[in-house]
């Protein structure tokens, strides 16, 4: 068992028998009163955002796990199979772990995916990931007239983003995995 004082960002804590990784935390030591520690915690299993504030008194069970890179190399109506690509051992998580996640996915990309007792319970993208421009409407002239003016384009593992009218099909694009939203063109 260890103290609350003790929680880092990137703590994982055995909690309501669900395993949860610490994204924030926050000392606070009021007038009155013992003082606490406010956290911000993630579950790894649902995706679940919870915010709690333990009492320096009270005991926690951290947990140790693993952060592995891995590639994803193919998914089926259930799960998403990863790949460590130095020992070439696989591991399956199922599409509801994974949930909005999977639409980020392409073949081939490298991830983290977390394993607790040779298990793997999570995963998580890089912020940005490179897609190439599938298909998306050609700018006709006049379009640029009012100002920061968007269209549709399909990536080539098929998400959909809204990316600026010059975008064209065959540019490479950068994308935030956070919003899903068009970062920058990629110079080839």
């Amino acid at each position: 068992m260890a103290s609350p004082n003790d929680v880092k960002k990137g703590t994982v804590i055995n909690y309501e028998n669900d395993l949860w990784v610490v994204v924030s935390f926050q000392r606070v030591s009021p007038g009155k009163g013992s003082s606490f520690v406010r956290t911000r915690m993630k579950s790894l299993t649902s995706g679940k955002v919870s915010e709690n504030n333990f009492k320096s008194s009270d005991s926690l069970t951290f947990e140790d796990v693993m952060y592995k890179k891995m590639q994803y190399i193919f998914s089926d109506d259930i799960s998403l199979t990863f790949m460590d690509g130095g020992t070439y051992e696989q591991v399956a998580l199922d599409r509801d772990v994974v949930g909005d996640d999977a639409k980020f996915l392409k073949e081939g990309l490298e991830v983290i995916v977390i394993m607790h007792d040779e298990k793997a319970v999570s995963m998580e993208l890089p912020l940005k990931i490179e897609y190439t421009v599938t298909v998306t409407e050609p700018a006709s002239k006049g379009d640029t007239v009012s100002g920061n003016v968007q269209k549709d384009a399909t990536m080539d593992n098929g998400l959909v983003v809204r990316v600026p009218i010059f975008i064209n099909q065959g540019d490479v694009i950068k994308v935030n995995t956070e919003n899903g939203q068009y970062v920058e063109r990629v110079k080839q």
